[in-house]
């Protein structure tokens, strides 16, 4: 009997919850019309957005240095080097001799000749200017004066004084034996120039002007001859015609390989404006780019040329800014988001974006850090509607429960019923 009782009970009380549900659907201007079942949510929160290009590189070297050689007017002796050598800033490469060397040795020797010529000149001159002071001073009367010296002095002998013309003679004396000093040390480094000469006629050598290591050597001649990659490594990769749009000298790049345990940090150093490969309707176009590592240690010498990487173009980033996820935005004229309240309402609210990544939108302005907003609803929701969110069973206590008496339990169930 009371098991019969029981099924009664529990048809009547589902009978009464569908009529009641029935009845608040079809009321005109119902609240339940306007009230939104809010299963998903989330709060504005305070974040870092990054914006990225995510593409792969090689690792490189640098720089490539190309070393030429003029077999026209020189003559090749032997290579001082091997491919695969390390080398550094001063390393001979190879040597060589050269036609010009006698030439050259030529023209400096009749240089010094000619130099030599001028200053046996000027001590001769010299030597006037001192007969021509010590008659001066002689009780023997003034010597006739050479022509030469009458015309460089600047005063006129046949009024002057003899001391004004002593004075204009020492004047004379030192500024031609000024000469002479800049001569003899012009024949010097002349005799210089002629001694390396010297040094030099049975062999040239020409060094490197940077470290590195020997890539390439063409034994047949043919220039560059030697070719010297540097030792600092790079990576290179090629951005599409989208990621050109982004991508600026500068920019903040992550790298990692399955060879290296560290992250390769870096930035873009390079971006070329034309694409590598000449532009066609058929194929998108590529354009090379070349990324500089930052030195930290060992990690980077140990880099492998040819190991390919995962690379990130960090392309905007900004910390600390109020965001939300990109489904919670909605639009039409513009864009807005759902905040629901305290009040148990679902309020619309205009937003001015801001950066856009990650799956993150971040807003300039509208609701704050904090507030609570709604993700994209199932069904379209009228600004300032009622909102009801699912009962979230892990936070009930059945021990809190047992302690509602029987009346408590049937008016809260009616309640929650009822309830708007």
């Amino acid at each position: 009997m009371s098991g019969k009782w029981k099924m009664a009970a529990i048809s009547i009380v589902s009978i009464v919850l569908i009529a009641v549900n029935i009845y608040l659907l079809e009321k005109k201007e119902s609240k339940v019309e306007r009230t939104v079942f809010v299963e998903n949510w989330t709060k504005v929160k305070k974040d870092t957005i990054t914006d990225t290009i995510q593409t792969n590189g090689v690792i490189k070297p640098v720089e490539e240095y190309d070393i030429y050689f003029d077999a026209k007017k020189n003559d090749f002796k032997k290579f001082l080097v091997k491919e695969g050598d390390a080398i550094t800033a001063g390393t001979s490469l190879f040597e060589y001799a050269t036609t010009e060397l006698d030439a050259l040795k030529a023209d400096l020797e009749a240089e010094k000749t000619a130099v030599e010529g001028e200053i046996a000149g000027i001590e001769e001159y010299i030597g006037k200017l001192r007969s021509y002071q010590g008659s001066l001073t002689s009780d023997s009367g003034i010597a006739a004066i050479d022509e030469s010296v009458e015309k460089n002095l600047s005063n006129d002998l046949t009024t002057s004084s003899p001391d004004l013309i002593k004075s204009n003679l020492e004047q004379e004396m030192y500024k031609q034996e000024l000469e002479r000093n800049s001569l003899n040390e012009k024949v010097k480094m002349l005799d210089a120039k002629l001694g390396s000469i010297e040094e030099q006629s049975n062999a040239i050598v020409t060094t490197s002007e940077a470290d590195g290591v020997v890539k390439n050597i063409n034994k047949n001649l043919k220039n560059p001859i030697i070719s010297i990659v540097s030792t600092n490594m790079a990576i290179e990769g090629e951005f599409s015609e989208d990621e050109m749009k982004k991508a600026e000298v500068g920019m903040t790049i992550k790298a990692s390989s399955s060879d290296s345990k560290k992250a390769l940090k870096g930035t873009i150093g390079r971006i070329h404006s034309y694409p590598a490969e000449e532009p066609s309707l058929k194929k998108d176009n590529r354009f090379p780019f070349q990324a500089l590592i930052d030195p930290e240690g060992e990690e980077t010498e140990h880099l492998l040329v040819g190991t390919k990487v995962d690379l990130t173009v960090i392309t905007n980033e900004k910390a600390g800014v109020p965001s939300v996820p990109i489904e919670a935005v909605n639009y039409q004229k513009q864009p807005y988001i759902y905040k629901l309240t305290k009040k148990g309402y679902v309020d619309k609210h205009y937003i001015t974006k801001g950066l856009k990544a990650e799956g993150k939108q971040e807003i300039i302005k509208g609701p704050s850090v904090g507030d609570v907003i709604l993700l994209k609803p199932d069904m379209a929701v009228k600004n300032h509607s009622n909102f009801i969110t699912p009962i979230q069973f892990e936070k009930v206590r059945v021990t809190t429960y047992k302690k509602f008496t029987s009346r408590e339990k049937v008016r809260y169930l009616l309640l929650g019923i009822l309830e708007k």
